[in-house]
């Protein structure tokens, strides 16, 4: 078949998954990538109820439907960013939020991620799109000024939560693929830009 459409369910997570998925059949979409919040598919139920993965299939076929990615952007962001407030609280599920301990929280949602490869890999796709947060996004406007040693620490801190995620995620056969995105570890001032024309040594124009 020629390329698929799929819309990603993120946007409307406030519906109920049949309504989106009638919408998307109405709006000519070949299927949908579906979030891992509202009831568009549910980490834990995938992994603890036996029934869960074929009813989501069903549902999905009862529309003229697949589903070739899932989502798991608002857990993602959790895991390694700097400052975890009532913004994270608002968007987490209470599992991953229980008390609110910043360090408990990142953690919590390590784990929330590892079990959404394993979730993926049940569901029968290889690929789950997401956030990643960063401890060092919220350095961005460069004022004070951040060393480049704060810098280094943030990239070690990232390479130190996500990699024992990424682990899982190869073990069980799915790709990670980050959105870039503002707030993310490749959404800032220090990620290296593509090759310009301009030479390495001409100073930036004014």
């Amino acid at each position: 078949m020629p390329r698929p459409f799929t819309l990603f369910t993120g946007q409307w997570a406030d519906l109920p998954l049949a309504e989106v998925c009638r919408l998307a059949r109405d709006f000519g979409y070949d299927g949908l990538e579906l979030a891992c919040w509202g009831d568009h598919f549910e980490v834990d139920k995938a992994l603890s109820d036996p029934g869960y993965v074929t009813s989501r299939h069903q549902l999905l076929d009862s529309y003229g439907l697949k589903c070739w990615a899932i989502s798991n952007h608002l857990v993602g962001q959790a895991v390694c960013d700097a400052l975890i407030d009532e913004r994270h609280r608002a968007i987490l599920p209470d599992a991953v939020w229980a008390d609110g301990d910043p360090e408990g929280v990142r953690r919590r949602a390590a784990d929330r991620m590892k079990d959404t490869a394993r979730a993926a890999a049940a569901f029968g796709v290889d690929t789950v799109i997401g956030f990643t947060g960063s401890a060092i996004w919220h350095l961005v406007a460069m004022f004070p000024p951040a060393p480049e040693s704060m810098i280094e620490r943030g990239y070690e801190d990232f390479a130190a939560r996500w990699n024992p995620v990424l682990d899982v995620f190869d073990a069980e056969g799915v790709r990670f693929a980050h959105e870039v995105h503002p707030g993310e570890i490749a959404y800032d001032y220090w990620t290296p830009a593509a090759p310009s024309k301009r030479s390495a040594t001409a100073p930036p124009s004014a």
